[in-house]
């Protein structure tokens, strides 16, 4: 991978802290990463870290999970099964507005004298908090607190806490504003998609929200609305609660993009002016807005009754219950267990109330890559939420399977048979308009069914196969049995024209990482099918009504798998990364400018296809993923030659390098691959934290974790470990939901030591012996550092780590 510059801020702007991301003082260099970095979501409604005072603000965004306008996708040169309908996340109007003024003058934090300055967010609480001292003009001095929360107990509802003191009688002014930004823009904010990267949000040519219903009730504002070609509704709401002893009046304005509620207030010295402001949001695809106006009016009324308070109280609540499940300690430096902690909040922000929905790219933190869904969340987040909160992994399979009609059409239109999910969607339809790094990428199908298989051996719930799974088996296998073929010399089963996880290099033969999860996916079809068969015969009744199966397809499907080519180059004692990789020429890695990296924005595809250059991971993550396909002299083979071909141009690439590396017993670059990761966004790796959370190289931090330094794998239902703590490292600990049962695991060079909290008895194997846990035992289970056949870490050298990182630095850009 090429080195990538990590950008840290001083200390006093963004100290370290195990539990908190915190900001010491207000700069314009860091804004732009801060609005990402103190993004606040639940998985359904997510806001940037923006300041309530609206201005300055780089990229203000207000987003809704799976609330998105549709625009033609218009090609300069037609052809037939082009996608047609682009999908866009619409920025949504943006409630967390409140300006402050006093003696007429606006708190404007560029120019204002900030004598005092402190925001940050407590992981185990999900509030943003802010307090600043303000000198005035006028000399007086103005203390200013806010807390902001989005409730991952409430789905649809937000709220913030505003507080103002002045130190001498003034006359104060706040002003609550919902505003729609996407149609109203202050002068200093620029529009997304403003530039040439592809990876950004486009900007619309049109008018998205129409205003269809409005409801104004003293000083609440509720308004319905109605996207312009999606249909899809919206009903958005605000509602205040005042609280001084200061003599006070409201005044209230409505336009169809700006209401306000203003109040005028004749401060007195050391008397505290509180506003709470809470909001909501409702959205459907079929209910019109006048009835999520209705919904709105409810949640508004609920949330005053029951107070910020208490939404507090449920917040921490929550939280306190998923760090149960989710923590991962770290016995290192501390601002590695800051950035670890970041990372998995990151994590239950974007999935927590995914419901019905999927996980977008940047989760609800930004509008880049259009607030799609991908290939990330089965790959890189439902590992995560397999082991932690499988509710939610069931939902977000659950939400792939309701698109399956559309996959069917989308398979059919190829002239394929099955199904084939698209690429990149909120909707369903295929939204990629470049089909040879789009649709070309056939793995999506089986990184859907090995989604399924994992969460099914992880969870033991074998009645998702019956409920959804199975149908998606069946058509998945279906779409490889198609689009592959045997050869007439051989009889191998191979399969051509499609696209890897490498989007350098496209509409190949025989993509290794392609073949094999076909394979996984064709075997685990046919395992499912007989097993239902034999011991579910009435849901497979069900499954052949609702799939027209025929016995003969489950034969076809055994012998492509079994007779699966994936190329081997017996020279290189390596896999090629597809049947024509090796035949190129080696891209000039000393001769291309650092500044030249990523390469798709400096250098056209035909450019680059010409070449041996990966954008990420490829046979790499084919062998994480599938590990035990691969012996350890084949992984380390595999690795040494495609490592130094991966630039790194993709965030999803550092963790799975991180895993091989530390399998291998490659620690340093194990560790400097787990840092890039790790500070992906916090330090700003990838040049782009502006534009939103890397969310699927969050959930790779957490493989890394697992999977790489923990040696955690789960084969076929059985939760083995192999621990590689880097030398730094004194311990780790960490919990696991498996099977229904919690266990708690503390390593250290020495040993491992588990713990059963819940369920019943569970065998695990531990560098090959097999350990039984029983509930409320600890088992300790020493380690050997000389295990024959295992490769060992050499001496560790990780002052790079130790020096760009001391104890104590933090993070911010």
């Amino acid at each position: 991978m090429i080195p990538r510059e990590i950008n840290l801020p001083p200390e006093h702007l963004f100290p370290s802290d195990e539990w908190r991301i915190i900001e010491r003082d207000y700069t314009r260099e860091w804004m732009g990463n801060a609005e990402t970095i103190f993004s606040i979501s639940n998985g359904f409604l997510g806001i940037r870290g923006t300041f309530e005072e609206g201005r300055p603000a780089i990229e203000p965004g207000t987003f809704l999970n799976g609330f998105h306008e549709t625009w033609p996708i218009v090609h300069a040169e037609e052809a037939y099964g082009f996608a047609r309908t682009g999908q866009t996340i619409v920025n949504c109007p943006d409630a967390t507005l409140i300006k402050l003024y006093v003696d007429d003058e606006p708190l404007y934090l560029p120019t204002a004298r900030i004598t005092e300055y402190e925001r940050c967010i407590d992981f185990r609480e999900g509030v943003l908090h802010r307090t600043l001292n303000w000198s005035s003009p006028a000399g007086k001095q103005v203390r200013v607190t806010s807390r902001r929360l989005v409730s991952f107990q409430h789905r649809h509802l937000g709220a913030i806490e505003y507080e103002v003191v002045v130190d001498t009688d003034a006359p104060v002014v706040l002003s609550s504003q919902l505003l729609n930004r996407q149609d109203a823009r202050a002068e200093d904010e620029p529009r997304s998609g403003g530039n040439d990267d592809p990876r950004r949000a486009r900007a619309f040519g049109h008018r998205v929200l129409n205003a269809r219903e409005h409801v104004e009730d003293d000083q609440r504002f509720i308004t319905g609305y109605r996207t312009t070609n999606s249909k899809m509704t919206l009903g958005v709401g605000i509602d205040h609660v005042l609280e001084t002893d200061d003599p006070w009046a409201v005044t209230t304005s409505w336009a169809e993009d700006l209401d306000k509620v203003v109040y005028t207030i004749d401060a007195k010295a050391g008397v505290p002016i509180k506003l709470t402001k809470y909001f909501t949001y409702h959205v459907s695809r079929t209910v019109p807005s006048v009835e999520l106006v209705d919904r709105a009016s409810r949640t508004l009324d609920r949330a005053k009754r029951d107070g910020f308070a208490s939404l507090e109280e449920a917040q921490r609540a929550y939280l306190a219950d998923f760090w149960t499940r989710a923590d991962v300690q770290v016995d290192g430096p501390r601002r590695i267990q800051q950035a670890i902690r970041w990372n998995i909040f990151q994590l239950i922000q974007a999935a927590a109330r995914a419901e019905g929905t999927g996980i977008p790219a940047k989760g609800l933190t930004g509008q880049s890559y259009e607030g799609h869904y991908f290939w990330d969340t089965e790959i890189y987040v439902l590992p995560f939420l397999t082991y932690t909160d499988p509710r939610i992994t069931r939902n977000l399979l659950r939400f792939r399977h309701s698109m399956l009609p559309e996959a069917r059409a989308r398979a059919a239109e190829l002239a394929e048979a099955g199904a084939l999910f698209p690429w990149r969607t909120i909707n369903g339809e295929e939204a990629s308009s470049y089909y040879a790094a789009g649709t070309a990428q056939f793995h999506i199908n089986g990184d859907i069914a090995y989604a399924i298989q994992r969460y099914v051996d992880v969870r033991g719930d074998w009645d998702l196969l019956t409920e959804v799974g199975a149908e998606i088996l069946v058509e998945t296998a279906r779409l490889w049995e198609a689009l592959g073929f045997h050869s007439p010399d051989t009889g191998e089963f191979h399969i051509h024209g499609v696209t890897g996880p490498d989007e350098y290099t496209t509409v190949v033969n025989d993509n290794v990482f392609t073949n094999l999860m076909a394979r996984r996916n064709l075997r685990y079809a046919v395992e499912v099918v007989r097993w239902m068969r034999d011991d579910r015969p009435e849901a497979f009744r069900d499954l052949v009504h609702a799939t027209d199966l025929r016995t003969d397809e489950v034969a076809a499907w055994e012998r492509a798998a079994d007779r699966m080519h994936v190329p081997y180059d017996e020279d290189r004692g390596i896999h090629p990364q597809d049947a024509s990789f090796l035949d190129k020429e080696r891209w000039d890695f000393e001769g291309t400018p650092r500044d030249h990296y990523p390469l798709l924005l400096h250098y056209h595809p035909l450019k680059i296809y010409r070449y041996q250059v990966i954008k990420q991971t490829d046979v790499v993550l084919a062998m994480v993923l599938l590990d035990d396909e691969f012996d350890a002299g084949l992984k380390e083979r595999n690795f040494s030659y495609y490592d130094p071909l991966t630039t790194g141009d993709s965030s999803l690439s550092a963790c799975v390098q991180a895993v091989l590396a530390a399998e291998i017993g490659a620690e340093d670059k194990a560790l400097e691959y787990f840092q890039y990761a790790l500070l992906m966004d916090l330090a700003d790796i990838a040049g782009n934290v502006i534009d939103g959370v890397h969310i699927a190289s969050t959930g790779g931090v957490w493989m890394a974790l697992m999977y790489g330094f923990a040696g955690l794998a789960d084969h076929r239902g059985k939760l083995s470990f192999d621990p590689r703590l880097p030398s730094a490292w004194r311990g780790m600990r960490f919990p696991l939901r498996f099977q229904d049962r919690q266990v708690h695991i503390e390593l250290t060079h020495d040993a491992a030591t588990l713990q059963l909290s819940e369920g019943e008895d569970l065998t695990v194997d531990i560098r090959g012996e097999d350990v039984v846990v029983r509930t409320g035992e600890a088992v300790r289970v020493p380690l050997s550092r000389d295990l024959e056949g295992r490769p060992r870490y050499g001496p560790a050298d990780i002052d790079h780590l130790a020096a760009r990182h001391a104890e104590g630095g933090g993070f911010g850009r």
